[in-house]
């Protein structure tokens, strides 16, 4: 028995439906490491070659129009990147969702109006 293109997009969107629900905790934006110069005359940040403090983290991200950062301590890292991940991956699967959802749309558009 043939399916038919428009039961194969409705099954590949309830797909992609299932795989958002699953994801979990999101977070927008990247992590970077930084290395700092402090102000302390003598310190090993200040020698030749300088030692700087370091690494610390940082997610930074835009959201409604604001851009915002935040350090990130060592020991949350591994439940960041997995956020930042799921967020990537949220927007992979809306991105397939709008495309599938687009041609059902327009197969059950009346032949005559395409």
């Amino acid at each position: 028995m043939e399916i038919s293109r428009e039961a194969q997009l409705e099954r590949q969107i309830e797909k992609v439906k299932q795989d958002l629900a699953a994801l979990g905790d999101l977070r927008p934006g990247s992590l970077s490491t930084q290395y700092n110069v402090c102000g302390s005359h003598g310190c090993r940040c200040k020698a030749d070659p300088p030692q700087k403090h370091g690494p610390y983290y940082q997610v930074s991200f835009s959201r409604k129009g604001k851009s915002s950062s935040k350090f990130v301590k060592k020991e949350d890292l591994p439940t960041i990147r997995r956020q930042l991940k799921n967020y990537e991956r949220m927007k992979e699967l809306v991105d397939r969702w709008i495309d599938l959802a687009t041609e059902l749309s327009n197969l059950r558009l009346p032949k005559n109006q395409a």
